[in-house]
């Protein structure tokens, strides 16, 4: 362990992407999804300590234009102690012409994430130890299914998806062609998983307002704990109109391009809930960031994917509610994390807990 005077500072900052194929392909409103690109950083420091991150940025092309921004930013830190708070506003100065959104604020987490590991392996703790938190389970509920499948073989798939890990929660994606179809797939979800389980609904941006009125209204019957992005996540306006309009909760987050993102959007009554996607709030810090806001406002937080990262900032965060699981970066991860009776069990180790596995790295390693 290298203790706290040590003085860490970045050595070299390294990104490889690779490309893997997901266990089970997720069909949604936007677009299928039958493999999943992900982008690996390595920060090594002159003490030897690495952090490790990576950012899933949906698309390949996506994933070719973040490359360059990681490697500048990380050329600038080459030299500089670790110092992720400072490095993070620092950022946001250095965007201030460009704009800090989109790939700008991405590359900005996916490098914070790494800087938050060294500093927590340097001082032989768990993230969430090194944040004030404690290492108790996560509460989760299931991502790993249940796209814009047939309706009658979502019953089933919910059966599979529970027993992966004892889960007592899942997400249903929606936006089928025909509404009818949303209802129906809801229904036969909820006939074969019972009345105790957390059922949540996710349209991924894919309605315009007066097709959202109708179809959530339609679905405000079925007991959903929430209804996810029915619109564009940049209006504000139609959401708030939709939060007022129906009873199911509606949940907002994934596309918060940074804390103040997510305090606009609170102002703005547009929604209920809020769920934070690490790249896109700005990795631990943004997190931490928009934790506090949640908390001044009272509304419940929970996490969009990183479920290993978003596992640790869970544990610190006031309105904490739900963790998303899903396994995409299982194929390239030394040591998945465990999901035991629902619940992501965080490992005592050091760090974030996040290790690759070189073997399947090379496997799976693209060149952009």
């Amino acid at each position: 362990m290298v203790g706290w005077d040590a003085g860490l500072v970045v050595r070299d900052v390294v990104v490889r992407a690779v490309v893997v194929p997901l266990r089970r392909p997720l069909a949604t409103r936007v677009g299928d999804f039958p493999r999943w690109p992900l982008l690996l950083i390595d920060v090594s420091t002159e003490q030897g300590i690495v952090g490790r991150s990576y950012l899933a940025p949906y698309l390949d092309r996506a994933a070719a234009a973040l490359v360059p921004a990681i490697r500048d930013l990380g050329a600038e830190l080459r030299g500089r102690l670790v110092a992720p708070a400072a490095a993070y506003e620092q950022a946001r100065r250095w965007f201030g012409l460009a704009g800090y959104q989109g790939l700008a604020v991405a590359a900005v987490a996916g490098l914070d994430m790494a800087l938050w590991d060294v500093l927590a392996k340097s001082a032989g703790l768990p993230l969430a130890r090194l944040l004030g938190g404690t290492m108790d389970p996560v509460p989760a509920y299931n991502s790993n299914g249940l796209g814009l499948i047939p309706p009658a073989a979502a019953g089933d798939e919910a059966l599979e998806l529970l027993a992966e890990g004892g889960f007592t929660a899942l997400k249903v994606r929606v936006g089928r062609a025909v509404a009818a179809d949303d209802v129906a797939a809801v229904r036969r979800v909820r006939e074969a998983v019972g009345d105790g389980i957390v059922l949540v609904a996710d349209f991924n941006q894919g309605l315009d307002l007066g097709e959202a009125l109708e179809r959530c209204r339609a679905l405000d019957t079925e007991g959903l704990a929430w209804i996810e992005e029915p619109l564009r996540y940049d209006d504000l306006d139609g959401h708030a109109r939709l939060a007022r309009d129906i009873l199911t909760p509606v949940m907002l987050g994934e596309n918060f391009y940074g804390p103040r993102a997510m305090q606009q959007a609170i102002r703005a009554q547009a929604c209920d809930l809020v769920m934070p996607d690490l790249m896109r709030i700005g990795g631990v810090t943004g997190f931490v960031q928009a934790a506090a806001i949640a908390d001044v406002a009272g509304i419940p937080m929970s996490s969009h994917l990183y479920p290993e990262v978003s596992g640790h900032l869970l544990r610190v965060t006031p309105t904490r509610h739900w963790l998303e699981w899903q396994d995409w970066a299982h194929p390239v991860l030394a040591r998945p994390f465990e999901v035991l009776s629902g619940a992501l069990h965080l490992p005592e180790v050091p760090g974030n807990g996040l290790e690759w596995d070189d073997d399947a790295v090379a496997r799976h390693q693209i060149e952009l």
